[in-house]
């Protein structure tokens, strides 16, 4: 199980890592659904069907196992409160015509569960993210 003292260890923290740095790049919210985008496990084509209401859900489409997602999402989490993110709930609507309905990321459909999926985390500055200096930037 990954801990807030191993989660660095982790095989995929490095990119988990590489997609949030990304992401903080180009904006200030890091959601779950861009760092399986920017891993390779969620297609964009996937992602627009599941919005678009054309999968039940979100886990349906993603390329990896729930044991190994469960795990990548928990390590987001570390991650993004160890630069400082502040999480925040989102809803995910259904696009295009027809009653707005909201979507499932799970096939369970679990309320914790659908909440970490759904927790987008922000950086609170009004500058740019800036993330911790390396140790070369600090030297």
């Amino acid at each position: 199980m990954v801990t807030v003292d191993s989660y660095a260890q982790d095989p995929q923290y490095p990119r988990i890592v590489a997609a949030v740095d990304a992401i903080l790049k180009r904006g200030k919210v890091v959601a779950p659904i861009d760092v399986l985008i920017g891993m390779g496990l969620l297609t964009r084509e996937h992602l627009e069907a599941w919005r678009c209401g054309q999968v039940p859900y979100l886990e349906r489409v993603v390329n990896c196992n729930l044991t190994r997602l469960s795990k990548l999402l928990r390590i987001l989490r570390f991650h993004a409160h160890d630069l400082n993110l502040k999480p925040s709930i989102t809803a995910y609507m259904r696009w295009g015509r027809g009653p707005k309905r909201r979507l499932r990321f799970s096939k369970t459909g679990d309320a914790k569960l659908e909440e970490v999926y759904s927790m987008h985390f922000v950086w609170p500055g009004r500058s740019p993210f800036h993330g911790p200096a390396s140790e070369e930037e600090r030297a």
